[in-house]
């Protein structure tokens, strides 16, 4: 292990682009099944609160008084906008490619207003209390894009009001998988970035805190326990010890590695708490607490792959066990 005082010079700034998605698939209750089976059928459906409000979108449950609701109602497919915001430079994934306004449309018959992407030709075109009505997408498939977005709509509220609806469909939509997705771009700081130079020398560089001489690895730039700068980089491992694990049954999109495998939490020699990474080179069911692990490059040579057995003995569990 050795200590070098940082240079008092900042290293080259990073930066990289990240996304990071994540698809999640949930199942529907009746309502909200029943809302998004309607829209697959060009049919919108609130539901009554107990004090006779019409919720659209719908929920389950009275927003007042938690009562469990079911009343399903059908709404006019035309509104009013309530408030909106306009977006110049729609972003991947938004429901229109060119310049709308993000509005609040209150639909005739309902008491709330649903969110949704209004088709105009600019900011000026838009106002509080313009009517609007909903542009069906061609292809629909039981979600709320079904709603390509609204458009200006000169037309009055149908009249005698929206009529209750049965909400009894043919193959009705029971879940749906929602996109999480977060585009952005990463600059790492001071700490990670000596961290990754170094990790491009394939080696492995912590910093110490001053105060509680604790190693952190990836450094953070401070201590989080005192608050204080870390100062100092130490040099760790390479090899470490294996602290706790779990076994991976599911196959990562995007990760060409076979299932099951283990990733763990190793503790480098000299680090004051431990990593993440994968262990690879023995197999998963022969992983344990206490191994003693090296890295193994990727082939660029800029980061560990994963970590594999060094063959040595062991770790007594009194050597590791402050680092679980």
């Amino acid at each position: 292990m050795t200590v070098t005082p940082s240079p008092p010079s900042p290293p080259d700034i990073l930066r990289a682009p990240l996304i990071v998605e994540f698809p999640f698939t949930r199942s529907l209750g009746p309502v909200q099944s029943a809302f998004l089976t309607g829209l697959r059928e060009r049919v919108v459906l609130g539901v009554r609160t107990e004090a006779g409000g019409v919720l659209v979108p719908p929920v389950e449950y009275d927003p007042e008084t938690a009562a469990e609701l079911s009343e399903l109602v059908e709404v006019a497919p035309t509104g009013t906008v309530t408030t909106w915001a306009w977006n110049p430079e729609p972003r991947r994934g938004q429901p229109l490619a060119t310049p709308f306004a993000w509005a609040l449309v209150r639909l005739d018959g309902a008491d709330t207003a649903l969110l949704h992407a209004l088709d105009a030709p600019g900011p000026d075109a838009v106002r509080t209390g313009m009517r609007v009505r909903i542009r069906w997408s061609a292809e629909r498939t039981g979600a709320i894009t079904d709603i390509a977005c609204f458009e200006p709509y000169e037309g009055a509220a149908p009249e005698g009001g929206p009529a209750p609806h049965a909400g009894e469909f043919d193959e009705p939509v029971t879940g749906i998988v929602a996109p999480a997705r977060l585009d952005y771009t990463y600059s790492p700081g001071r700490a990670q970035t000596r961290y990754l130079q170094a990790l491009s020398e394939r080696r492995t560089v912590g910093e110490r805190c001053p105060s509680c001489a604790k190693v952190y690895v990836p450094p953070r730039g401070a201590c989080p326990t005192c608050g204080v700068a870390t100062t100092d980089r130490v040099e760790v491992g390479p090899r470490g010890t294996v602290t706790t694990f779990c076994i991976v049954n599911i196959k990562a999109k995007n990760l060409d590695i076979e299932v099951p495998y283990v990733y763990a939490h190793i503790a480098l020699d000299g680090a004051g708490l431990a990593l993440h990474g994968r262990i690879g080179g023995i197999p998963y069911d022969q992983v344990r607490m206490g191994l003693r692990v090296e890295p193994v490059w990727s082939d660029d040579g800029r980061y560990p792959d994963h970590y594999r057995p060094t063959g040595e003995p062991d770790a007594d569990y009194d050597t590791y066990k402050e680092l679980l």
